[in-house]
């Protein structure tokens, strides 16, 4: 596991809401912490990210729109973003999965079998599929993103995040470049637009991990790895069996020759799986318990002590964690100074604050910056402030955010004062490409590459653009819009369907030309028909009024009229079995003079006549 750069924060309540309890998972970005939801009362995971990207405009910028759209995904392998947002620094908040990480299982030295491998990877494709449809790419594919709750069931992570870390200007500790660099596509190799084919490549090195333990292509260098990946294709080593075939072809460096979709590699997972035997229960390595809290919606734990504030002529009170308890070593001389230099500031202080009575109460500036202009202007009223815009300037902050204040939060200000804020005008917009008409993958690449973010796709039908290509899209291309504004798009679902026409009782030619200008294509076929005159149609296939796609072929059912059958020759035969003959044939029989076990003497019609079937043959004994 990568270390990463955040300290503890192990205590700390984030947005007055989420009390952090202890880490239980530490990656290069950041640490997730089993957390309380106090308003819910309910345990929760809250992964705080590197405290240095607070500082980072672009970061915030990009996080606060992936982050929103990582919440709105909802789907069974996918892990549930509760809650989002920055309180010095950038968190997000996510459901708790008591099964560990896969990362987990490789660390401890648990290996899958093929088939759960490819069980655990139908569960990563239905979640990529998920999301790939909604035009968001993970980017960041790798057992530490994998999930298990107490079940078993997988959970794929920090969708939106690895974008939103690709264009910080923060840099990773020391080894972290690795760390990405070893489920990286060949495509993030070379710095070219990426879509959906790229998580599938690096679902197939995860999957070869997970069975053997080991990455391919992973060399001494970051750089090393990256080039032998662009390349060579995968080769699965032996172990996998009929998994093997799938990652090949996963894994291949152009992306032309992958999987086209993840629904397409899901699919290829359960035929492999098929030849598999039934994967047996994972072997999960969940974290570690940690001791219930008896009272999780109160922050106790907090005594009052006096703090000197280098803004404010006075001491104040204030609320500070207690100290950890130290064990006792004996009872120095430096002890007893301490308690003096420590009786004597707490005097002055007392002194300090009566004599501050008479003065306007001071109220600490809350943090402002993030916020919205009109939520600044309501959080500085309930502390007592009033607001004051000083400037508006282009910013990568969405317009009418809050980018600076003066004094900073934290100051002290007399009750009444005003903070001065800078709002943001937005940044600046930038070209919208026109991605009309062009298939969805590659518009949401273009899209995504431009800095814009993608709606939930809509579908309709049109009678022109093919099937999976865009119709339209909102802003519409040329014109000019915000970096990280959201980009709607329409994908043709192809031409609607077509009712198949009315054709019985016309003639051929009528009927085709009825299928015709419906837009469908006809092919005669003829049949006997005992209800319809020879010649004219008995019918369709598929039956009239049903809704077939535009151009398909439909049968038009032409009568022969009915169906003449040769007439037996039954004279001479017992009337027992001329009777069972003729029926046998289809015909109906009539005896006149009927006497058991007598001979027919005589029929009508003759014995080689053509007939319909169900004609009357009429014996004679």
């Amino acid at each position: 596991m990568a270390v990463s750069g955040v300290a503890d924060l192990a205590g700390r309540v984030l947005a007055g809401r989420y009390r952090l309890r202890a880490p239980i998972g530490t990656g290069a970005s950041g640490r997730v912490y089993l957390a309380d939801d106090v308003q819910l009362r309910r345990r929760v995971a809250v992964k705080v990210l590197h405290a240095a990207l607070a500082d980072d405009a672009g970061f915030l910028r990009r996080f606060r729109s992936e982050a929103q759209l990582a919440a709105s995904l909802h789907h069974p392998n996918v892990m549930t973003v509760h809650d989002w947002g920055e309180d010095g620094v950038p968190f997000m908040v996510l459901e708790l999965l008591e099964g560990g990480s896969l990362r987990a299982m490789l660390d401890h030295d648990v290996r899958l079998s093929p088939a759960q491998a490819a069980h655990v990877g139908r569960e990563v494709c239905a979640a990529l599929e998920y999301a790939h449809t909604r035009g968001l790419v993970h980017r960041d594919i790798k057992p530490a993103n994998l999930l298990f709750d107490e079940h078993g069931i997988v959970r794929v992570a920090d969708f939106g995040l690895a974008r939103a870390l690709a264009e910080a200007s923060w840099t990773e500790p020391a080894g972290a470049v690795l760390g990405t660099a070893r489920y990286a596509s060949p495509e993030q190799a070379k710095g070219t637009p990426v879509d959906a084919r790229s998580d599938l490549y690096a679902l197939a090195l995860v999957l070869v991990e997970a069975v053997t333990g080991r990455v391919p292509f992973v060399a001494d260098t970051p750089i090393g790895t990256l080039a032998a990946r662009t390349q060579r294709p995968l080769v699965a080593p032996p172990e996998l069996g009929p998994l093997g075939a799938v990652v090949e072809r996963a894994g291949r460096p152009d992306p032309a020759e992958r999987y086209p979709d993840a629904a397409t590699m899901g699919a290829a997972l359960a035929d492999a799986a098929a030849q598999l035997p039934v994967p047996g229960p994972l072997t999960l390595v969940g974290h570690a318990e940690v001791a219930a809290d008896p009272h999780p919606t109160e922050l106790g734990g907090l005594e009052p002590s006096a703090v000197y504030d280098q803004d404010s002529d006075t001491a104040v009170v204030a609320e500070v964690p207690p100290a950890r308890a130290r064990r006792r070593r004996g009872f120095p001389v430096a002890n007893v100074v301490v308690t003096v230099l420590l009786a004597l500031a707490l005097a002055a202080a007392g002194i300090a604050v009566a004599a501050a009575l008479d003065s306007p109460a001071l109220v600490t500036a809350p943090d402002l910056v993030g916020r919205t202009q009109a939520d600044a202007a309501a959080l500085a009223s309930e502390a007592g402030l009033l607001v004051e815009v000083v400037e508006r300037r282009s910013a990568d902050d969405p317009s009418g955010v809050v980018v600076d204040q003066r004094p900073g939060a934290g100051r002290w200000l007399h009750d009444g004062d005003a903070v001065e804020l800078v709002v943001s005008r937005g940044p600046p917009p930038v070209e919208v490409p026109d991605v009309r008409e062009r298939p969805a993958l590659e518009a949401v690449a273009v899209l995504d590459e431009a800095g814009f973010v993608l709606a939930p796709a809509q579908t309709a039908y049109h009678e022109t653009i093919p099937l999976g290509a865009v119709i339209s899209q909102d802003p519409e291309g040329g014109t000019e819009a915000a970096r990280d504004s959201v980009v709607a798009l329409v994908i043709s679902d192809g031409p609607a369907p077509v009712p198949v026409p009315p054709v019985a009782g016309l003639a051929f030619e009528q009927a085709a030309q009825a299928v015709t200008d419906a837009g469908l294509t006809p092919l005669r076929e003829d049949v006997f028909s005992d209800a319809v005159e020879a010649g004219l149609v008995v019918g369709a296939e598929p039956a009239e009024g049903t809704e077939v796609e535009r151009g398909s072929e439909v049968k038009v059912l032409v009568s022969k009229g009915p169906e003449l059958l040769e007439v037996p020759d039954v004279v001479g035969s017992g009337v027992e079995e001329a009777t069972e003959t003729l029926e046998g044939r289809g015909f109906d029989v009539d005896v006149e003079n009927y006497r058991p076990g007598r001979s027919v003497r005589a029929q009508d019609p003759q014995g080689g006549e053509m007939r319909p079937r169900g004609t009357t043959i009429t014996l004679f004994l």
